[in-house]
């Protein structure tokens, strides 16, 4: 790890307890869920950019504290991110990054594997887990919010509801600037995809298949 506390730049006045607690969350790479996500059926609800919410996903760690691409509401202060996974995943925590401005987001409403969700319903469903991001400062890092790891054994969508930002109703504008998932996917063999959709469609085939956790979850270290 030593490399990685070279990255401060330069801001002399801040505090660099602030960035050396950055490392602790450094994830090892086989946490992130990155490669479990299908970035191509993202869905964003009032973004003010067409894929604005697939931007910011598509951002990897390394990426995370980037200015661009950054992810806008258009018409008030309201986001409704769907994200699918390419088969079931166990979510320990959702990592958020905004830039410290009034404009972040603090109530995140999240939903389990539901793709038909709008802001009509996202208001008024229970949601699976409701969570508050704290407000940012200059200086911090992303912040790892944990999940209730028992809601979310079997997950193969995620989606977030931000409901409200930092400005107390005065900034119809919120920005995120990355999302990411820490977690375990749940590893089927990956050929052929076919047959991992199907498993994905049918939670049971996984209780049916025995065994089948272990094979393939090592097969492309390199994705």
């Amino acid at each position: 790890m030593s490399g990685h506390h070279h990255h401060d730049h330069g801001d002399g006045g801040h505090c660099h307890a602030e960035h050396d607690h950055s490392n602790d969350i450094t994830p090892a790479v086989q946490s992130l869920l990155y490669t479990q996500i299908d970035f191509d059926q993202i869905n964003t609800l009032n973004e003010s950019t067409p894929k604005g919410g697939a931007a910011i996903v598509k951002k990897t760690w390394a990426e995370r504290l980037n200015d661009t691409p950054e992810l806008e509401s258009d018409a008030d202060e309201q986001l409704l991110m769907y994200i699918p996974f390419t088969g079931q995943v166990k979510v320990h925590s959702l990592l958020i990054y905004t830039a410290p401005t009034p404009c972040a987001p603090k109530t995140l409403k999240l939903f389990k594997n539901r793709d038909d969700i709008d802001f009509s319903t996202a208001s008024e469903l229970s949601p699976c887990q409701t969570i508050e991001v704290p407000q940012p400062v200059p200086g911090e890092d992303v912040f790892e919010l944990p999940l209730n790891r028992a809601l979310w054994n079997t997950t193969t969508s995620i989606t977030i509801f931000v409901e409200d930002n930092w400005s107390d109703g005065d900034e119809d504008v919120t920005k995120v600037g990355y999302i990411g998932f820490k977690g375990q996917f749940m590893a089927l063999n990956r050929e052929p995809v076919n047959v991992m959709y199907e498993a994905a469609a049918n939670p049971n085939d996984h209780v049916a298949i025995p065994g089948v956790s272990g094979v393939g979850g090592r097969v492309m270290p390199g994705q």
